[in-house]
């Protein structure tokens, strides 16, 4: 029997190599790979609620209404306020109502005035350099972000405890004119309606969406090479939004450092967006930083979610992971896949799904290294 010569089976397998190396680059360029990687990528990628993170959201009473940051001492005195007026309308005390709006509306100008007065003498002194300045404080903030999250939200702090409890004394005892002196603001009746909302038991209905959820996709330039506009990725799911929002009447929350301009193109169509999420820099903070805005607001436990459809299965996971059920709806992407031919643009499709394959992969054995814990 007749040996082969070992050049000829290095020449052999190498020509198998080719075969197959040039079968994989037909099949990437074919519309039928990208198809393949996200059937894999929805049938094995979790999107199991974290049960932990989901009671952040519970309370479900989300509103797009509300400005104040969180923490700060307006909020802290609107919680005040809401709570003395929650006590009056259990007490039907509703005569009282007009006169504790304008003790609170007293106290908010105390408030400004006083902010106004800290910022005229931050002015007048000496600039340190932020670097140096704040090295200890931004170590104590990283040390247990999700705890001083928590008491900052639930008031559990000592200073914010002090604070209410003065606003509270502030709320029931001022002196101001008398109740038939004090004009009847229309916003009072808005406050007690938020707060019958947030009394009202809310259906544990966890498919229902309390809000619409939107990634940026990235920026790009006008034609005329000055303006910064949305691309054209982040205009198709804007596109996407805008059928969503006609049969959902939803709070919008616009995702990424592109949300100001999403909120421009929004608007010049019509559809407000109250809801920004501007400081993410990636999924994994888009989902985190989103998360921590709608619990801000009231909660949200699950939520309508846009984004094109080879990005979905690792964000739909990232959501989940931070207590947030999510909707899918897909947005498309610039370019559509032929009916069969291999052609460039289905490698576009390829290269998408390519990418979100190996991040889902990073994501689920490693996690995400370079996501901040708080905005």
């Amino acid at each position: 029997m007749n040996r082969t010569h070992w050049m000829v089976r290095i020449v052999q397998m190498a020509a198998v190599l080719f075969v197959l190396m040039g079968c994989l680059v037909v099949f990437i360029y074919s519309p039928f790979y990208s198809k393949f990687v996200i059937k894999v990528l929805n049938t094995i990628v979790p999107v199991e609620v974290n049960e932990v993170a989901a009671q952040s959201q519970q309370m479900g009473a989300l509103t797009d209404q509300e400005n104040l940051e969180p923490g700060s001492n307006l909020w802290i005195a609107r919680q005040a306020y809401l709570k003395v007026m929650e006590e009056e309308i259990q007490a039907k005390n509703s005569q009282n109502l007009t006169i504790i709006q304008a003790r609170y509306k007293a106290l908010q100008a105390l408030i400004q005035d006083e902010q106004r007065s800290q910022q005229e003498q931050e002015q007048d002194s000496t600039p340190q350099i932020p670097l140096l300045a704040d090295v200890s404080a931004s170590e104590a903030q990283l040390a247990q972000p999700s705890q001083q999250l928590q008491d900052l939200l639930e008031l559990d702090s000592s200073e914010n405890q002090a604070l209410m409890e003065q606003y509270l004394k502030f709320l029931r005892t001022h002196e101001v004119a008398a109740v038939e002196t004090v004009p009847v603001d229309e916003e009072i009746f808005q406050d007690i309606a938020l707060i019958q909302q947030q009394n009202s038991q809310k259906p544990q209905i966890t498919s229902q969406p309390y809000a619409i959820v939107v990634l940026g996709g990235g920026l790009t330039l006008h034609e005329n090479q000055k303006d910064i506009i949305v691309n054209n990725y982040t205009r198709l799911r804007l596109e996407k939004t805008l059928e969503i929002e006609k049969q959902y009447k939803l709070p919008i929350v616009l995702s990424g450092v592109e949300a100001p301009y999403m909120q421009k193109w929004l608007a010049e169509r019509g559809v407000e967006a109250n809801l920004l999420e501007d400081r993410s820099m990636n999924t994994c903070e888009n989902s985190r930083f989103s998360s921590l805005l709608l619990q801000k607001k009231g909660g949200a436990p699950t939520v309508i979610l846009i984004t094109d459809q080879y990005h979905m299965p690792r964000t739909r996971r990232l959501f989940a992971l931070n207590g947030i059920e999510t909707v899918p709806v897909v947005a498309p992407i610039p370019t559509e896949l032929t009916q069969w031919q291999p052609s460039e643009q289905n490698y576009d499709h390829s290269r998408r799904a390519n990418y979100e394959m190996l991040a889902t992969i990073r994501d689920m054995l490693f996690g995400s290294s370079d996501c901040r814990e708080v905005p």
